[in-house]
């Protein structure tokens, strides 16, 4: 793992949760340490990367640093702290996202054109409400702000995960394809051997968040299912099993796709997942972080819709046992409810996470993290990476990552 990632990593690991979880660091510092994670992860960008806007359902760095110290210094220094003074009263109006009852704001698709303020002003910006909130927080009358800390925690959390996803478009658009970081310089995946099955008992389940812990609204009620009895695969999908796919023409066949999701496809040209690029010799390489780097056959397939996602489970459940009507194959992307039960279940003696290599819904310290959102109108533009929880199968899809 490269330095950068390895200071992330470690701040992410030990601040998830916010002031949920007991840590032996002071909130303060917890505070800080996903701040800086997010200056971290816009160190290797310049000013004009932080700038740039490469399509309405991204937005530039610039604005996510912005963004997430305006929540600080929204919902927390504004009512909170005595004394204190907006940075610039007209940034309420730039970094809003979504607040409807916080006014106007500037529409998303237009972000990019926000050459003011500077990348320097918004460092000046983010400087000036992290001192206020070292005030706030180092006030011990200030106890009952815990719960709006963690949201607030978690809320930039989540934009580091944008930074890195709107990053990635950004530069899949140039013809240099560049890379954000050093290559790790890790080996290639290893075989992950044969696909298995695993069995699971039908009834009434429960899923949600249990109340432990923090969660964002949409995670729960916790509330009860019914589920018929059904197998998820062991492990997920692979980059070699998605050529299997390709091969087949998976991306030229109807019989396998949601008729919306064909429709979709070839108007805009589907052949390969979002990133991947074919060289002129027939090899395929995938445009990632590192740059343009050749395909591991062995890693999870990721950058897919939900539409793909559902024409290749179509494809793989072929060959597998049909219904009692005879009608309609086995293989298909679970439901929500499944991929939870699912992703409450633990190995026995391996401690290797299992995924269904339909949908590749994996389970990890009981959420499922799937990969690819379909956002917006557009299914192909929402082929990113992203590690929120799981909604449902009509909106998120293939290749998920270990919680």
């Amino acid at each position: 793992m490269a330095p950068l990632e390895n200071d992330v990593a470690r701040s992410a690991t030990s601040t998830i949760g916010g002031a949920q979880r007991d840590f032996s660091a002071s909130v303060l510092d917890r505070y800080r340490a996903v701040r800086r994670a997010s200056e971290i992860l816009a160190q290797p960008l310049s000013a004009e990367d932080q700038a740039a806007q490469s399509m309405p359902d991204a937005s530039p760095t610039k604005w996510h640093l912005a963004h997430t110290t305006w929540f600080f210094e929204t919902f927390l220094l504004q009512p909170h702290l005595k004394g204190y003074r907006a940075f610039d009263p007209r940034f309420a109006y730039l970094f809003n996202s979504y607040y409807e009852a916080l006014g106007p704001r500037q529409p998303r698709p237009e972000r990019g054109l926000l050459t003011r303020p500077s990348a320097s002003d918004v460092t000046a910006y983010r400087a000036h409400v992290d001192a206020a909130m070292a005030r706030l927080l180092t006030d011990e009358a200030q106890d009952d702000l815990a719960d709006l800390l963690a949201l607030g925690l978690a809320h930039e959390e989540q934009h580091q995960e944008l930074i890195l996803m709107d990053v990635l478009h950004l530069f899949a658009q140039s013809p240099l394809a560049p890379a954000y970081a050093p290559a790790p310089g890790a080996a290639a995946s290893p075989d992950p051997g044969p696909l298995r099955f695993l069995d699971f008992e039908g009834g009434v389940r429960e899923i949600g968040h249990d109340g432990e812990g923090f969660a964002f609204d949409n995670e729960g009620p916790r509330h009860k299912v019914y589920l018929e009895p059904f197998r998820l695969a062991d492990r997920l999908t692979t980059n070699a099993e998605w050529l299997a796919f390709m091969a087949d023409g998976g991306y030229r066949r109807p019989e396998f796709w949601l008729s919306d999701g064909w429709a979709r496809a070839q108007a805009e040209g589907w052949i390969a997942p979002l990133y991947w690029r074919e060289g002129d010799d027939g090899t395929w390489s995938a445009m990632s972080l590192y740059g343009l780097r050749p395909l591991d056959p062995h890693a999870p397939v990721v950058h897919v819709s939900f539409y793909e996602a559902w024409a290749y489970a179509a494809w793989a459940g072929a060959g597998c046992r049909r219904r009692p009507n005879g009608n309609a194959p086995l293989g298909t992307c679970p439901c929500e409810a499944r991929s939870w039960r699912g992703a409450a279940w633990r190995p026995p003696r391996r401690s290797t996470a299992r995924a269904c290599a339909r949908c590749s819904a994996t389970p990890g310290n009981g959420r499922v993290r799937p990969i690819a959102p379909i956002r917006g109108s557009s299914p192909r533009r929402g082929r990113w990476v992203s590690t929120t929880a799981s909604s449902c199968p009509a909106r998120w899809c293939c290749a998920a990552a270990p919680a």
